[in-house]
């Protein structure tokens, strides 16, 4: 397939500034890993520079072979006991507003690591209590076991990617994973606890169909998810499913628009969108508003 040529709205910025540096510093201080990193995110230096990070934890290497996805594949390293306790220290070292951590998939853990998350969640949540937390989980096989493990660890929300619409997913994610699967998965998050807010993001440009996306969308409000992200499909490497269309900055505030009529309490939609950036934000805003106590939006945020 040839390759599409990148438009003048993608233009990836150079990471810099003086936050920057210090998450840097502190990553490889504690031998940690930013998902910030390993996927290649143009957001990074914004991100960071704001005060919010995506984690990834559990190591950097993935026991699923998506054809999306930059993070390595194979066999997995023995999980590292005191993981947790190192990213709650980086993170009260920073003095991070909000944090997202996610895992590669480890199906080689009975639990698929969830219990490894849940403890990140509180060790966090001990060393900074007005930090908010997001898990972005993987499926976990749709093991209710290891989704209630995050859940107990009372997260503000639970994140969990449909990544692309129904007729692709099997071109573009690993086998293990499925379109009703992760639809089940953000389902039984609700079921379990209805005051945990759940969250999901679509990659536009792998081919798919305008009917296919606001399809996408409507099973993720019927699953009840409140926030959605859409972003710009950008092939990593040579190696991954290519692009297949570039979407116009102005397809996505159609899309936007779309899944705001569709009821999702809060829409970030543009071609650099990730399904972490302005993570904090409707929180900071107020457009979603914390039941949980141990939650509250704090000065500090405001």
């Amino acid at each position: 397939m040839e390759l599409i040529r990148k438009p003048d709205w993608i233009r990836m910025k150079i990471p810099s500034g003086e936050n920057y540096l210090k998450v840097r510093q502190t990553l490889a201080a504690q031998q940690l890993h930013t998902v910030c990193e390993e996927a290649k995110c143009p957001n990074l230096s914004e991100c960071w520079g704001v005060g919010t990070a995506t984690i990834m934890i559990m190591g950097d290497t993935c026991t699923r072979g998506c054809r999306f996805c930059a993070v390595n594949t194979g066999r997995p390293e023995f999980l590292d006991v005191q993981e947790p306790e190192r990213v709650a220290r980086a993170i009260a070292d920073w003095g991070l507003n909000y944090v997202v951590i996610t895992a590669v998939c480890r199906d080689d853990l009975e639990d698929g690591g969830a219990q490894h998350m849940a403890d990140t969640v509180r060790a966090i949540k001990r060393h900074s209590p007005k930090t908010m937390v997001e898990p972005l989980i993987p499926d976990y096989g749709g093991s209710k076991k290891s989704i209630q493990k995050i859940i107990d660890s009372r997260p503000a929300v639970i994140s969990h990617n449909i990544e692309t619409v129904k007729r692709l997913t099997p071109k573009v994610r690993d086998a293990r994973a499925s379109y009703v699967q992760s639809l089940s998965v953000l389902k039984m998050i609700k079921d379990i606890d209805s005051k945990i807010y759940t969250k999901s993001s679509i990659m536009l440009g792998l081919g798919e169909k305008k009917d296919e996306v606001l399809q996408t969308l409507s099973d993720l409000r019927a699953a009840r998810a409140e926030m959605v992200t859409m972003g710009q499909y950008l092939q990593p490497t040579l190696k991954h499913l290519p692009v297949a269309e570039y979407l116009s900055p102005q397809k996505f505030d159609e899309y936007k628009k779309d899944a705001e009529r569709m009821g999702f309490r809060y829409v970030v939609s543009g071609p650099f969108v990730r399904s972490s950036y302005r993570a904090s934000e409707p929180f900071i805003k107020n457009i979603i508003h914390i039941k949980d106590s141990l939650y509250p939006v704090s000065s500090r945020n405001r």
